[in-house]
């Protein structure tokens, strides 16, 4: 089967940093398993993370992706729910082969069927993003419960990025809450208020004063989706006492003595555990992507694919790895058909 690979960890602009492989298909179907002929794929920082930093066992090639949408071609004897033809979508596990492949072996409880409305292009750039917002808003931030004398508000690091785009969506449109978020650039902004935010701030600048400056009182609830260590004494400041406070990214040193004084407490996101640990909750990310898909086809939120690149191959793939790692991209960058 045609699929993209690599077999050293090298930077992006290194011609062999990601090539075209030919690989056996996958054959080790475990029972809960389903086999995926995969019709599109987005790409995520994580796609970034792996690549320059984890080296696949001498004379193997490592297969990235995550986020996927395709066909289900064989279903095991213990995935319930599926059969042969169905259309789904699903984020994949990062302890297994990637979905960079023309087929895809993933386990059926974290897969749902993708939006009717949608094209494959369009439901690719979902699944990631949504599970990890919707695990950090509703199981670990527990924005529907109130914290006393805050503002029923979240602030959002990093709106216009795949994580935040879904974040401020679901925050809006399944909550009463006042959504902040941040954006630089006029574009982003922009998109972040399409996306529904009540309130753009600029993460360039000091945020406690802009936060302050919205008249609002102090937020009950932050999500940072980057950029956290550089960002911290700003959010200890502006949240509220007793606030909570979330991130997704890989800080080099996280000092989170000054929030004792606010009572504040921390909870760290990754999608990935519930796959990683086989956790007794692990089918509940395949019904978070059926309800993701039911709000979808409702018209409650929207795909958040920002730009298409075209078939799935080593060279469009670099250009999506390049363009991630500058930091200025918004939504997501999806890639069709091999």
């Amino acid at each position: 089967m045609r699929a993209v690979a690599y077999e050293i960890p090298l930077p992006i602009a290194d011609a062999s940093s990601l090539i075209d492989a030919d690989l056996p298909e996958p054959a080790d179907l475990r029972p809960h398993d389903l086999l995926v002929e995969v019709k599109a794929v987005s790409v995520n920082p994580v796609d970034m993370k792996i690549r320059s930093s984890v080296t696949p066992p001498a004379g193997t090639k490592k297969i990235l992706g995550w986020d996927a949408a395709g066909i289900v071609r064989k279903v095991g004897p213990q995935a319930t729910g599926f059969t042969v033809g169905d259309e789904v979508f699903y984020a994949g596990a990062i302890d297994r082969p990637g979905s960079n492949a023309e087929l895809h072996a993933v386990d059926a409880r974290i897969v749902a069927k993708k939006p009717r409305s949608l094209g494959f292009a369009a439901a690719a750039a979902l699944p990631l993003t949504s599970i990890t917002a919707w695990e950090t808003l509703f199981d670990r931030l527990r924005i529907k419960d109130p914290v006393p004398g805050a503002a029923p508000a979240i602030f959002i690091i990093g709106g216009a990025g795949g994580v935040g785009s879904m974040a401020v969506q679901l925050a809006r449109t399944l909550t009463d809450l006042t959504v902040i978020a941040t954006a630089s650039r006029p574009e982003t902004q922009a998109w972040v208020t399409e996306l529904g935010a009540h309130h753009v701030i600029d993460h360039g600048r000091p945020l406690a004063a802009q936060i302050a400056a919205l008249g609002i009182g102090a937020p009950a609830f932050v999500f940072s989706t980057t950029n956290t260590e550089q960002h911290l004494a700003q959010i200890v400041e502006l949240i509220s006492p007793q606030g909570r406070f979330a991130l997704i990214d890989d800080p080099k040193s996280l000092d989170i003595n000054p929030m004792k004084r606010k009572s504040l407490s921390v909870h760290w996101e990754l999608m990935f555990t519930r796959s990683l640990f086989n956790t007794a909750d692990m089918a509940e990310q395949g019904k978070l992507l059926a309800e993701v898909a039911r709000l979808i086809d409702g018209g409650t939120i929207r795909t958040t694919l920002a730009e298409h690149f075209g078939t799935i191959n080593a060279q469009n793939l670099k250009r999506a790895h390049a363009a991630i790692e500058t930091g200025r991209t918004k939504g997501k960058i999806v890639l069709e058909g091999f």
